[in-house]
């Protein structure tokens, strides 16, 4: 019996080591999430790559996986990162990218993700979100990430909003698609409540075809919307 024992442990210990000596295989990558590509296949596997050492003939046990993940997340078009190694020796990536809501076209040119951070453009793919103009500071994003993910989350305004611009005093405006009036929401107190006003009265104009008669809504006083005809 205590030799079985023995032979048993003998045996896993054996098939550990083999295991931990097996040599890593070129990256398999998978992309979680969104299908748009921000970052290329090409771009993760690089990575990994360059913070290996090269893959080539690399025993499994020499890998560093923790460090690899972190390599990953630091690309600014990355959220998420897993990887890890398969027992066929296959080193795999499961990563998931960063996703735009805003892109912020200025002095300086940036998408605004849903978290409301910074993350750069794309050589690869250019996303349809809402053009942010006006003054701008990286590092003060919060009211004009809050109407961002507004325009994300409302069909309404998905469909309709093209532009946020914000004065220097922080006072929000939008433009819808194939409108010419522009939209004062002013700050970002009572959000939802603006909305459904604009909502009311897009609805109402539309119905009469007097959308093209105005050159200014002003939403920013308490259950009303103020109109400037041209």
């Amino acid at each position: 019996m205590l030799v079985l024992l023995g032979l048993i442990v003998f045996l896993y210990a054996f098939a550990s080591h083999k295991n931990d000596i097996r040599i890593v295989s070129k990256p398999s990558i998978e992309f979680v999430g969104e299908n748009n590509l921000y970052v290329t296949q090409e771009n993760v596997s690089k990575l990994l790559i360059q913070n290996s050492g090269g893959l080539k003939n690399v025993p499994k046990e020499t890998l560093a996986l923790n460090e690899l993940e972190r390599a990953l997340k630091s690309n600014p078009m990355i959220k998420s990162a897993e990887v890890y190694v398969a027992v066929n020796g296959t080193l795999n990536a499961k990563v998931e990218q960063k996703t735009p809501i805003a892109r912020v076209s200025t002095n300086a040119s940036y998408y605004i993700d849903d978290e409301g951070l910074f993350m750069p453009l794309s050589r690869n793919y250019s996303a349809r979100v809402p053009l942010v103009t006006g003054y701008v500071e990286k590092n003060n994003l919060k009211n004009i990430f809050k109407v961002a993910q507004k325009i994300k989350n409302d069909d309404f305004l998905k469909k309709n909003v093209i532009e946020i611009h914000q004065s220097i005093n922080k006072v929000i405006f939008l433009r819808l698609r194939q409108c010419e009036f522009l939209v004062q929401l002013g700050d970002v107190k009572l959000l939802d409540k603006k909305v459904n006003n604009l909502k009311a009265f897009y609805q109402k104009s539309s119905k009469e075809g007097t959308l093209k008669d105005y050159k200014k809504v002003n939403l920013q006083f308490d259950n009303q919307v103020v109109c400037s005809k041209k």
